[in-house]
Parts: C-alpha cells; structure tokens; sequence
C-alpha cells in the first residue's frame, strides 16, 4: 500500500499549480482519498479536501471555489488543482486514504499516508 504525491513546486502569487497523487495496493474504487497541507509552523494538518469513492467531493473553506479535486479511476490517481494561489497557501501538501472515511477532514480518520509535496507560492 503506498501513497505518492507529485506536482509540488514554486509559484507566484495568482498562478497555479496542480498536485497528483498516485494510490497502489488499493482496491481504488473502494478508498477515499483526502488532501492535508502542514503549513511552516504549524503543528497540525489541515484538511483541504476530499474525494470519496461515490466520487463526492469536499472542500475546506480556506480553498473553496479555487481548488478543484479529481479522480483518474484507471491511472489510479487522484489531481487537485489549485488555482489563484497565496502565499497562504505555502505547506507541505499530502494525501491520504483510507475505507469509509466519516469526517473527511481528520487527520487519525486515515490510515495511509504519502511523503508529502512541497507547494510554495511567493509574493
């Protein structure tokens, strides 16, 4: 079971960048996948969003409407666009997966995890 993150990189403010991450070991459509970013300082994990297996999709507020998640069922890979970025937006990114997942936002609700991809968005 393994989790790989891709896509990471420097950005300027109002550009755009897009993440993948790539799921194996996985029966992919039985799995929800989430998005986290632990911004420099910061202690905890935010979740961003979340794609489940029916393939509905969440969103924190902090990215609504400028992050779009997505699901390439046969590549087994999940993408999360991110437009219109902020140097607020400067983390680690990672994704996660689990079965059943209730509160989609909560780090201990997953069990998988990728490394990580660096996303920094200057000014």
């Amino acid at each position: 079971v393994q989790l790989v993150e891709s896509g990471g990189g420097l950005v300027q403010a109002g550009g755009s960048l897009t993440l993948s991450c790539t799921a194996s070991g996985f029966i992919f459509d039985e799995i929800d996948i989430g998005w986290f970013r632990q911004a420099p300082g910061q202690e905890e994990r935010e979740g961003i969003s979340s794609i489940s297996s029916d393939g509905s999709t969440r969103y924190a507020d902090s990215v609504k409407g400028r992050f779009t998640i997505s699901s390439d069922i046969v590549k087994n890979m999940v993408h999360l666009q991110m437009d219109s970025l902020t140097p607020e937006d400067t983390a680690v990114y990672y994704c996660a997966a689990d079965r059943k997942i209730v509160n989609w936002n909560r780090v201990d609700e997953y069990d998988y995890w990728g490394q990580g991809t660096q996303v920094t968005v200057s000014s």
